[in-house]
Order: structure tokens, then sequence, then C-alpha cells
């Protein structure tokens, strides 16, 4: 049984806040899509009339961004513009897609932008400037809350979170070009409800504390002002990660699959150590088993595998357990230490000597954290082990086949 030491615990709170995104980077984010929304519905806007609405996904809406490995890396905001007011009925993914392109494109010339807008498969590409060091997806969207609530519902599955449910543009799917009601979906808001609702008793008492502290109120606060343990210990995970798969990018575990595992697995704990410790004992345990093939559901959607990609590449299914492991035997051995310097050297071989090194020397020049983003810590003295093989993945409740 390893010790979870208040060094350690302390090395961990101290090792996520050197990774956390500098507080400007949420403020430049909600001013970049903030802006497009504006633009969109200038008085001159051909999409004014459908009710477009701009809002951010992926990291920056849960609050796991993480600084990038090197100066050369960029911020990457994911972002949804959804055009409320039409429907899958009214016209094509393409049409849609290039509709919202010109009114993007007209945008990027209107702000002076230097780099060319760039097409992805499923999104438009703002660039900002080099010294800017990010770049903006907006994928086009359209609601689609019904049909998904009804397909989950005739089924038999949760369908709690599908009010926000989204319709999606993919130009490699063959529907592209067709006016259908087979569209790809999403559901970003969804997600990010789900992953809170994982944590919200935490992340409401810490925002309370700081509206306290700063004499604002709690609907004043933004989440991102606030750490909770389970978004510490995804970004150190996503950290642990990106440094483990530096040079096997092809394999590496992709953020969502660790999130999700991650949030299953968080049971409340109140320090980032604990958060850590009962995540990595118990994320597999949430890999389940359809038809011979892993599955790990998304929370809004049960139908998608967001492992589906595992079937065909099998060596990816390996990396996973291969890091989880990995991460397993790094975190156990830092969390027997009492010395910073040989916690900071056993975690700095899984997330990188240089941020070790940095989270190892915060506190030697600081007595405390001015914000709520670092905790503080209870004294810890609860034991902990990992398995020491994978464990096979368990049969789903309720599954159908998909």
């Amino acid at each position: 049984m390893a010790i979870l030491t208040q060094e350690s615990e302390e090395f961990l709170e101290d090792l996520a806040e050197e990774l956390s995104v500098p507080e400007s980077r949420y403020e430049q984010a909600e001013r970049s899509y903030k802006s497009l929304g504006e633009w969109l519905h200038r008085d001159a806007s051909t999409v004014r009339e459908y009710g477009p609405q701009v809002y951010v996904q992926g990291s920056f809406r849960l609050g796991t961004t993480i600084r990038p490995l090197t100066e050369a890396e960029e911020y990457d905001i994911d972002s949804v513009c959804e055009l409320r007011k039409i429907s899958k009925g009214d016209l094509s993914q393409q049409t849609l897609k290039e509709m919202l392109g010109k009114e993007i494109k007209s945008y990027h010339d209107a702000q002076s932008m230097v780099k060319p807008v760039r097409e992805g498969r499923r999104c438009w590409v703002l660039d900002y400037a080099d010294g800017a060091q990010f770049h903006m997806d907006i994928v086009p969207a359209l609601p689609n809350a019904q049909s998904v609530r009804l397909f989950l519902e005739q089924r038999g599955y949760d369908a709690r979170w599908t009010g926000t449910a989204i319709a999606i543009t993919d130009k490699e799917v063959p529907t592209y070009p067709l006016v259908t009601d087979h569209w790809p979906h999403s559901n970003p808001k969804g997600y990010g409800d789900w992953f809170r609702s994982r944590t919200a008793v935490i992340l409401e008492r810490r925002k309370r504390k700081l509206a306290e502290r700063i004499h604002a109120s709690v609907e004043e606060i933004p989440d991102y002002r606030v750490r909770t343990p389970l978004q510490a210990a995804v970004m150190i995970l996503k950290r642990h990660r990106d440094e483990t798969f530096q040079h096997r990018p092809d394999v590496r575990p992709i953020s969502v699959i660790i999130t999700t595992l991650a949030a299953h697995a968080y049971n409340g704990e109140e320090t980032t150590g604990q958060a850590l410790v009962s995540i990595l004992r118990g994320m597999d345990e949430h890999i389940l088993e359809v038809e011979g093939r892993h599955w790990i559901a998304n929370p809004t959607d049960p139908l998608e595998n967001f492992a589906d990609k595992w079937e065909k590449h099998p060596e990816r299914a390996r990396a996973f357990f291969e890091w989880l492991a990995r991460a397993r035997s790094d975190f156990e051995q830092a969390a027997k230490a009492a010395d910073r310097i040989v916690i900071a050297e056993t975690v700095g071989r899984g997330v990188g000597k240089s941020v070790a090194d940095r989270a190892r020397q915060r506190r030697q020049t600081r007595l405390g954290s001015p914000l709520l983003k670092t905790a503080s810590v209870a004294p810890v003295s609860t034991g902990f082990s990992f398995p020491d093989k994978e464990r096979s993945p368990s049969k789903p409740q309720g599954f159908g086949a998909a």
C-alpha cells in the first residue's frame, strides 16, 4: 500500500497550477468567439436571420486546457456556430458550410487578418497573428435536439442531455451535398454540462468562497476562475499523455477518452492528489465491451463510441493501456515520497522535467496562492494501490448493437 503524502499532495496542486492556462487565454478565447458572433449579427450579415450563436467547445469549455509543450505550439480554440432558426430539411451540409464560410472570410478581411482562412474536414479555421499563439476552429451546426432525443428514447437510452444536441458538417460523409435528415451529430454543451455535473458541488463551493473573497456574486464568477480536483487531474493526465506520446502521436489516446473515463472514475475527492488516485485506480472499469469491441460511450449519446477507432487500429487500444500502466506507476511512486526533489524527478519522467522542476520550485517563491485555483490541502494518509494488470472490459448494461 502506498501512502499519499502531504508533500506529494502539495506538489500535484502546484503541478496543476504550472500546467494551467493563464486567465488571459480564456478571456482571449471568449473575446474571439463573441467578436465573431457580433459580426454574424451585424445588419449586413447574410446569416443574421437564422439566429447564429457562437460558443466555445472542447477543453476551453471544460476548463481542462493545458499549456502547449513548446512555445512553437498554438492553443486550439474549438468553437461552434449554430444557426438556431434553420433546420436540416432546409439545406445540405455543404450549403451550410459554404454559407457560413463566406461570412467567416468577410470577418477575416474586416479584421485585417493576414493568414488565409483554412477549411477543415468539419470546420473553418481562423489563424490569428503569430504573437497571439492560437487559432480558432468554427464548426457550422444546426439544432438537432428533437431528433437525438427521439432516437435515444425509442431505444430506451438516457436522453437527459439531448436538449442541446446539434447536427454538424463533415465534408467526408456521403450525405454532405444532400438535403437529408442524416447529418453527423454532436453535443458539446451537453457534454460540458455532464462533465460539470461530476464536480458541481465542489465547483459551486469554491466559486462561493472566491466570490466572498473578491466581494462579487457567484453568478459573476466564470467557471475558469476556479479549478476543481477533477479538472486538475485531467490536466495532469493529459500532459502525461502528451509527454509519453511525443514521438508516437498516431497512437496517442484522444483527450475525450481520458476526460470521459476520468470524470466517470472521479468520486468527489477534495484534492488533486486524491482525485488522481481515484481516477487512475478506476478509469479502465468504465471501458465496456460490446460484441467483442471496446466501448467508451459518449455520456450524452450512449450509441456513440469514443473508442470506435480501436477496432480498426488495435495498436491504439494497446497504447492506452500501456499509458495507463505507466501513469499508475509514475504517480504511485511519487505518492510515497516526502521529498519534493524526489517527487519532481519521479513525476517529471512522465510530464516532462522542466514543468516538474517549475512545480517543485513554486512554494519556494510564494507562501500561498492568491486565487482559489490552488486548493488548500488537508492532511492525507489514505493508502492506495493500482491493479497489477489490465482489467478486462466489463459488459454493458442495456447496450444494444451499435
